[in-house]
């Protein structure tokens, strides 16, 4: 899952540190990730696994690394 997740962010995250570069921990807001690029992301991740991010989930920390999505990710396919 990781891995696809590091294609999605080359994709759509517009990070100013190429992935492979980052850590699972790693801030991608410190990577240069944005709040539009995170909507890109958002939806792209969306698409990629078949999953809704709900408004609960739609904050800074689930976006804030490749770790933190995985884990939403995971709390999303587990109640679908």
């Amino acid at each position: 899952m990781r891995d696809r997740l590091r294609e999605i962010l080359a994709q759509h995250g517009r990070l100013s540190v190429p992935v492979e570069e980052l850590g699972d921990r790693s801030d991608l807001y410190q990577a240069g990730l944005t709040s539009l690029a995170t909507v890109s992301l958002m939806l792209a991740i969306e698409d990629a696994f078949d999953i809704e991010f709900p408004d609960a989930l739609l904050s800074r920390k689930t976006f804030r690394s490749i770790d933190a999505l995985a884990v939403a990710i995971e709390q999303l396919q587990v109640k679908a």
